[in-house]
């Protein structure tokens, strides 16, 4: 339970260094414009290279250009173009943005390229920013994000003490105004949830945690040590410090916990010049009760906006009368599709740990697709995250997805291995749910195979492997008791610790070839020419039989027992 809040909390505006509390706070919009980014990012990270000629327009997503892939780029979305220096690609970008009416492009080129760059980009009604130096292209798209107001989350109707439900970025706006100050609000483990403007009038340390969304550890660290965390966990008032860096200026620090019943949620931070008085404490500590009840209200927030994608994404994965409302309801346009499908490996986790770590995946994930593919959606779905990317046409789709599939698997399979499957690209709704079961075959047969060098299966190149497993399951499942020449040698290996099983199915699979063979089983031609004449003898098994041959290798590839290798085995005669 949250405690109780004061009847009344004083959103007032207030200058830096003032005690009194004068005019209103004056009402945040909820809705992402271009101003808002300007006002909340300011000199920090973006600095205007030409006229801004429509600050309140909407921004509705960022999405990073690629000169050499075909991608939609949504109206409404800022582009990143990262490494464009070519003028031709210049070119393609820009008319690529105005006729899919986005109006905001950050680069950072050569300082050559910005001057015709300007001139073009006013010819398409295009505002041009350029990223500042230092900064990345991760935290911009992450920080941009962040911004971004999702109407399931914060709704302008749901308020919460005058600030829209859920909107933490209000809130440090509001608690900055009343202490004029620069303010983040934190999570239990120093990752910023989100910060007031004005943050570049703050010092090096607070502007390298607000581009990382991360409190340095270094920071950390010295907090830890000194025993901070334990008195501002411990504590109901503000907590004040300050930090001895060598050669860098770092202004006094205040810090609440803020708290939901017994529960400490986080902290909200605050950067002053001096010390915190009475009057300016008493308003931390009432707007660290309101920063409780949108922490609550973001945390039920996200936990209904998982559950409603991962249904929508069930729904249109169905391929039955409600995918094509599922695919809309998810913002895809009609284009062809393509499913994917994502897991982890099973061998490296226990269960839980599993399923814990499949839906960390699952967030970073939609995280990164809201960055450079707006329109794709990914949930966990069981114990498989699976994803939609619309694609330009059929042909070139195949391609374009494994591109996206293999930059998440390299992204995200940095703890454990994952893998990823792509299903056929399907132009018909209905046909979704035959796609998703590709997508998963493919991806089985990509964590089955012992190669780790190949993290990205596409159906259609690994199609017979899925039929000899899907053979397999049959195999296990109705617990055949299979028998026949490649059983007979099996057991007799079993019976005289001998290794002819093995012997059979490296010659198969060298296609017959004796001397391959022989050098991968670390034996002369003529002893791998005597065991085969001599397993050929045990089994009853005809080696010039091109159909006993498909026969053994297939029963070897079926069968869970001979797949397994459990026989006992040597260099045996």
């Amino acid at each position: 339970m949250v405690p109780d809040l004061p009847t009344h909390v004083r959103l007032t505006q207030t200058s830096p260094g003032s005690s009194s509390l004068r005019s209103p706070l004056p009402r945040l919009s909820s809705q992402l414009t271009l101003e808002r980014i300007l006002d909340d990012l300011g000199s920090t990270l973006l600095n205007p290279l030409t006229t801004i000629a429509e600050p309140h327009q909407a921004v509705t997503g960022v999405v990073a250009f690629d000169p050499h892939d075909d991608q939609i780029i949504p109206a409404g979305s800022i582009v990143l173009g990262i490494g464009l220096a070519d003028s031709a690609d210049i070119r393609r970008c820009l008319g690529s943005m105005a006729a899919a009416g986005a109006r905001v492009l950050i680069v950072r080129g050569p300082g050559e390229v910005l001057e015709p760059l300007s001139r073009a980009a006013y010819g398409h009604g295009i505002c041009v920013f350029t990223l500042v130096s230092g900064a990345s292209w991760t935290q911009l798209s992450n920080l941009i994000n962040s911004l971004l107001v999702d109407p399931r989350g914060v709704d302008d109707t749901e308020t919460i003490d005058g600030l829209p439900g859920g909107d933490l970025f209000a809130v440090a706006n509001a608690i900055g105004s009343l202490l004029g100050a620069p303010i983040t609000i934190e999570d239990r483990n120093s990752r910023v949830l989100a910060f007031s403007s004005g943050q570049d009038a703050a010092d090096g340390p607070r502007i390298e945690t607000i581009l990382d969304r991360q409190v340095p550890v270094e920071y950390t660290r010295r907090l830890q040590s000194a025993g901070f965390f334990t008195r501002l966990y411990s504590s109901t008032d503000p907590v004040s410090i300050r930090l001895d860096v060598d050669g860098v200026e770092i202004k006094n620090r205040v810090a609440i916990a803020v708290r939901a019943g017994g529960e400490i949620l986080g902290s909200v931070w605050a950067a002053l010049p001096d010390e915190i008085d009475e009057e300016r404490a008493q308003i931390l500590k009432d707007m660290a009760k309101i920063a409780a009840l949108h922490m609550l209200r973001l945390r039920a927030g996200d936990g209904l906006d998982r559950r409603l994608r991962a249904d929508l994404l069930a729904t249109a994965l169905e391929g039955g009368d409600g995918a094509e409302y599922a695919i809309r309801k998810l913002g895809v346009e009609s284009s062809p599709i393509a499913v994917f499908a994502l897991g982890v490996d099973p061998d490296e986790s226990s269960q839980l740990d599993e399923a814990i770590e499949t839906q960390r995946i699952a967030d970073a994930i939609n995280v990164y697709l809201a960055a450079v593919r707006p329109q794709a959606s990914a949930a966990r779905l069981g114990g498989t995250i699976f994803g939609i990317l619309p694609v330009n046409d059929v042909d070139a789709g195949e391609a374009q997805t494994q591109r996206l599939v293999n930059d998440l698997v390299a992204r995200v399979g940095t703890r454990v291995r994952v893998c990823g499957g792509i299903g056929p690209i399907v132009t018909d709704s209905r046909d979704l749910l035959s796609a998703r079961e590709g997508a998963r075959r493919a991806l089985r047969v990509c964590l089955d195979r012992g190669d780790r060098s190949v993290s990205v299966a596409v159906l259609s190149r690994v199609y017979v492997d899925s039929l000899l497993l899907d053979l397999r399951d049959q195999v296990s499942l109705r617990h055949d008791q299979l028998t026949g020449p490649v059983h007979r040698l099996h057991d007799y290996d079993l019976s005289n610790h001998t290794d002819f099983v093995l012997t059979l199915d490296t010659w198969l699979a060298c296609m017959g070839d004796v001397s391959k063979a022989a050098d991968l089983l670390h034996v002369h031609a003529n002893t791998l020419r005597y065991r085969l004449r001599r397993l050929a003898e045990i089994a009853d098994l005809d080696l010039e039989d091109p159909d006993a041959r498909f026969a053994a290798q297939l029963l070897l590839r079926i069968d869970p027992q001979l797949a397994s290798g459990d026989a006992e085995t040597h260099a045996g005669p």
